[in-house]
C-alpha cells in the first residue's frame, strides 16, 4: 500500500481516537433507545418514510415525530419543520433520508440543534470507490468533530422492541414480538428476511440492527453494546467480513465472560493462497479456514444458514443449555426416534439407555406394544383415543424422564397447538391447563427440557399467545433443532477458554503481500535451531569427500539435498538424494544434487546439505501463512495424504503456547494415530507440542518481513521431534513501509 503522508496519517489516527472516545456501550444504550425523533427529508411520497412511520408503529413508539423537509407543511400527522435547526426541542436522533450530497450540512443542522445521533440512510461511499471512501472518511471526521455518532451511512436503521422504537426503513412482519435475541447484520435488505422467520417461528427480537458502513458504529461496537444490554441473552451476528480482528477478538472475549453466546451466519469464502506457491500452508490455509478456526478460538457459534442462526439462538435465549450430552429423547413417532438418532450422531449426542426406575414409571402408560426405551415412541395411540385427562402418555413419560440419573437433558416432541383456539370450550381448555402444566414441569426439571417441533412451519396465532403466556419456545424442526442442539453444547464446553486479546496483524488490513523471497534451506534450520527447536542433524558440504565425512558424524543413512535460496522445490529438479547407505552412494549422490543445482538458471548454489535420515514415527506438517485479516496463522496436520488429499489441519492464529498446540493436535481426524493407533509407537504430545509452539514463536519472530514459513515434515516417534525440512520466506517490512 502506498505511504501515507505524516499529515495525513495523523489526522486520521485522530478521528479514530474521537470515534472511540464517542462509541461506547453506554453511549449506543442512548442511541437505541430514543424517545423522539427527527426524519429529515421525510414526506408521505417516500417511500422510506413510510417504511419508518410501519415499523414505528409495530413497535408501539409512541413519542415524538419531527418531519423535517423543505417544501410541505407536514408528513403522517406531524408538523414538518424545514430545517432541524426550528425543531427548538430536543431531539435524540434524526434519520437523514436526504441524498447524499445534502448529509454533510444535514449533520451540521444537526450538531447546532443539539441532536447528537443519527442514522444515514443514502449510499454512494466507500462501497462505491476511492472517491466514495475519500467522501465517507470526510464525513466521519466531522460527525467526529462535533460530537455525533452516525449509524451507516448506507443503512436501513435498526429496531428496538423493548423500547419500542423503530427507526427502521424496511417492512416488519407483523407481529412484532420482543425477545432474547440481539440481531446485529452487515446487510440490509436481509433484515426483513430475518424478522420474518422469526416472527414464523415466534423467536422474540430484543433489538435489529442494519449497522450499513459502519463509519462509526462497526460490528464490534454492536457486540459491546448487546453484552451490557439487559434485554439481549444471545447475540445474532450475519458477517460479510471483520474489519477490526483486535476489537472483535475483545468484544467476542466480553460476550463470552458475561454467558451471552454469540451466533454468526459468516459469508464469503474463498482460498488465501499467500506464498502457497512456495509452501503447502497456504494451500490448506484458505481464508475460509481461518476464519473457522478465528470464531472457534472466540466460542463464536458459526452456522451455516438464516434458520439455524436463528434456532440456535432462540435455543440459547429460551432454554437451559445442556452440561452435558446424554439425550433423552421422547416423540410419539418412531420415524422422529429415527431422524433424531441419526442427527444426533452427527452432533456428537448421545442417546443412552433409560435407568431401570423410568422404564417402569413410564410403562404403564404405554400401549401393550410399545416398548419404554429411549429414544421413546408413545405411538400414535393416544391421539386417536378421546382423551380423559388433562396429561397424556407423552406427559408422563417427560415427567418421568427428567429425573433419569443417565441423562443430561431431554428432546420432547409432544408440544403440538392448533393455529386458532379450538371451539370446543372443553378441549380448548384442557389444552391451555396441559402447557400450564409442561411449563411448570420445565421449569421445576432437574435438567432442561427442550421442545422441538418436527418441522419449521409457521406459528399460528393461537400458539404464539399461549407459548409466549407459559414461556415455552419450540424449536422450529428436528434438523435445526438438533443442529440448535449441537452448537449450544459446544458453546457451553468452550465457555472460558476464549483468549482476551488477539495480538494486532503483522499485516495491516487490506495490504497486498509481494516480493516474497525463500531463504536457503540451511538459514531456515539455523534460524530454529537459534530458537530452541529440535532440528535434525546436519551439515552443508561442498564436495564428495566433505560428504561422506559428514554422512558418518550424522550416521549413515543420510539424505541429501541441494542448498539453494533460489530452489525451493528441490525434488522437481533432481536436488534430493534418499537412503544413502554407504560411502560410494554418498559420493554418488552428492556429484547427483551438486549437478542438479548447477543446471538452474540465476540459482545461487551454497552446498548440498547431508542429514540423517529419519524411520518409523510419523511426520507431521507446522506451517505459518498470513492471513490478510487475521495476520498470522500456524497450521498443524499430520504429513502425506492426510494434508493434501483430506486437508485434514488444525488452524491457530498466533500466538500459540503448547497448551493451545495440544488443543490443535486433538482436533486433528489422525489425533489417534498420535495416540498410537495401531500399533504405532505413541507420540510424546507434551514434547511435540513445545517444538510446535517454538516454529510458531520462530515465525513471529520475522515480524513484518514474514511472508510463509513451514517445517515439513516434522518428525516425532516417542519423545524425539525433528524438523525435517524448513522452508522460510520474508519480503520488506510492512511497518517499515508505513501501511496503515
Amino acid at each position: 500500500m502506498p505511504q501515507q503522508p505524516p499529515a495525513a496519517g495523523q489526522a486520521a489516527a485522530s478521528v479514530r481516537d474521537q470515534v472511540r472516545s464517542l462509541v461506547t456501550p453506554a453511549r449506543l444504550a442512548e442511541f437505541f433507545a430514543p424517545q423522539s425523533l427527527a426524519l429529515v427529508g421525510a414526506s408521505e411520497a417516500s417511500g422510506w418514510a413510510r417504511f419508518i412511520a410501519a415499523a414505528s408503529s409495530a413497535a408501539g413508539y409512541a413519542g415524538p415525530v419531527y418531519p423535517v423537509h423543505p417544501k410541505i407543511d407536514s408528513a403522517f400527522g406531524h408538523k414538518a419543520f424545514r430545517n432541524l435547526r426550528d425543531i427548538g426541542e430536543p431531539v435524540d436522533l434524526a434519520f437523514i433520508l436526504a441524498p447524499t450530497q445534502a448529509v454533510a450540512s444535514v449533520v451540521d443542522d444537526a450538531a447546532a440543534a443539539g441532536i447528537r445521533n443519527a442514522i444515514v440512510l443514502a449510499a454512494g461511499y466507500r462501497e462505491v470507490g476511492p472517491d466514495g471512501r475519500a467522501l465517507e472518511q470526510k464525513l466521519t471526521a466531522q460527525a467526529a468533530a462535533a460530537g455525533v455518532v452516525l449509524l451507516g451511512p448506507n443503512c436501513l436503521g435498526f429496531l428496538n422492541t423493548h423500547a419500542h422504537t423503530a427507526p427502521f426503513a424496511l417492512g416488519v412482519p407483523l407481529p412484532l414480538t420482543a425477545g432474547p435475541v440481539g440481531v446485529a447484520l452487515q446487510s440490509g435488505a436481509l433484515a426483513t428476511v430475518v424478522l420474518g422467520y422469526a416472527k414464523a417461528r415466534a423467536i422474540g427480537i430484543s433489538s435489529l440492527t442494519t449497522v450499513g458502513n459502519e463509519a462509526m458504529i462497526a460490528i464490534e461496537d454492536m457486540i459491546e453494546y448487546l453484552v451490557e444490554d439487559g434485554n439481549t441473552k444471545v447475540i445474532a451476528l450475519f458477517l460479510e467480513e471483520v474489519s477490526d480482528p483486535v476489537k472483535f477478538a475483545r468484544a467476542a472475549a466480553r460476550a463470552d465472560a458475561a454467558g451471552k453466546p454469540i451466533v454468526a451466519l459468516k459469508v464469503g469464502s474463498s482460498e488465501a493462497g499467500q506464498a502457497a506457491a512456495l509452501a503447502h500452508t497456504g494451500s490448506v490455509a484458505g481464508d475460509d479456514a481461518v476464519v473457522n478456526s478465528v470464531l472457534n478460538q472466540l466460542n463464536i457459534l458459526r452456522v451455516d444458514s438464516i434458520e439455524e442462526l436463528l434456532n440456535t439462538a432462540a435455543l440459547l435465549g429460551y432454554d437451559r443449555v445442556p452440561a452435558g450430552r446424554r439425550m433423552g429423547v421422547i416423540t410419539a413417532s418412531g420415524g422422529a426416534c429415527d431422524i433424531i438418532a441419526d442427527r444426533s450422531s452427527d452432533q456428537g449426542i448421545s442417546i443412552p439407555p433409560f435407568a431401570t426406575e423410568t422404564a417402569d414409571k413410564i410403562t404403564p402408560h404405554l400401549p401393550s406394544f410399545a416398548a419404554a426405551h429411549n429414544p421413546l415412541d408413545v405411538t400414535g395411540v393416544g391421539l386417536a383415543n378421546q382423551r380423559t385427562g388433562t396429561l397424556t402418555a407423552i406427559d408422563y413419560a417427560l415427567d418421568a424422564a427428567v429425573d433419569d440419573p443417565n441423562l443430561d437433558f431431554v428432546l420432547f416432541s409432544g408440544v403440538n397447538i392448533p393455529d386458532a383456539r379450538p371451539p370446543d370450550e372443553k378441549l380448548a381448555t384442557v389444552m391451555e391447563d396441559r402447557l400450564a402444566w409442561l411449563s411448570q414441569r420445565i421449569a421445576s426439571a432437574p435438567i432442561p427440557v427442550i421442545p422441538v417441533g418436527s418441522t419449521s412451519i409457521d406459528t399460528g396465532a393461537w400458539a404464539r399467545e399461549l407459548l409466549a403466556r407459559n414461556h415455552v419456545h419450540v424449536l422450529g424442526g428436528l434438523d435445526f433443532g438438533i443442529k440448535a442442539l449441537g452448537n449450544a453444547i459446544r458453546w457451553q464446553e468452550r465457555r472460558g477458554s476464549v483468549r482476551q486479546t488477539l495480538p494486532p496483524p503483522l499485516v495491516p488490513h487490506g495490504t497486498v503481500l509481494a516480493g516474497a523471497r525463500a531463504w536457503s534451506e540451511a538459514d531456515g534450520r539455523d534460524l530454529l535451531t537459534r530458537s530452541g527447536v529440535p532440528v535434525v542433524p546436519g551439515e552443508v558440504v561442498q564436495s564428495a569427500g566433505e560428504a561422506v565425512a559428514a554422512a558418518r558424524r550424522v550416521g549413515l543413512p543420510v539424505a541429501m539435498k541441494i542448498v539453494s535460496a533460489q530452489i525451493a522445490h528441490k525434488s522437481d529438479i533432481g536436488g534430493v538424494a534418499l537412503n544413502l547407505g554407504t560411502d560410494a552412494e554418498v559420493a554418488e549422490g552428492f556429484e547427483k544434487v551438486r549437478a542438479a543445482g548447477a543446471v538452474v538458471d540465476g540459482a545461487t548454489v551454497d552446498g548440498v546439505l547431508v542429514t540423517a535420515m529419519r524411520g518409523g514415527g510419523l511426520e507431521l506438517l507446522a506451517g505459518v501463512t498470513i492471513d490478510p485479516t487475521f495476520g498470522p496463522v500456524l497450521a498443524v496436520g499430520l504429513g502425506g495424504v492426510w494434508v493434501e488429499i483430506m486437508k485434514d489441519t488444525s488452524l491457530r492464529v498466533l500466538p500459540a503456547d503448547a497448551a493451545e498446540v495440544r488443543r490443535m493436535l486433538a482436533e486433528l481426524r489422525g489425533f489417534p494415530l498420535l495416540r498410537g493407533a495401531r500399533g504405532s509407537k505413541a507420540a510424546d504430545l507434551d514434547v511435540l507440542a513445545e517444538a510446535i509452539a517454538g516454529i510458531g514463536a520462530t515465525a513471529l519472530s520475522l515480524g513484518g518481513e514474514l511472508r510463509a514459513f513451514e517445517v515439513n515434515p516434522l518428525w516425532v516417534n516417542g519423545d524425539q521431534v525433528e524438523a525435517l525440512d524448513v522452508l522460510v520466506a520474508t519480503g520488506p517490512d510492512i511497518e517499515s513501509n508505513g501501511a496503515e
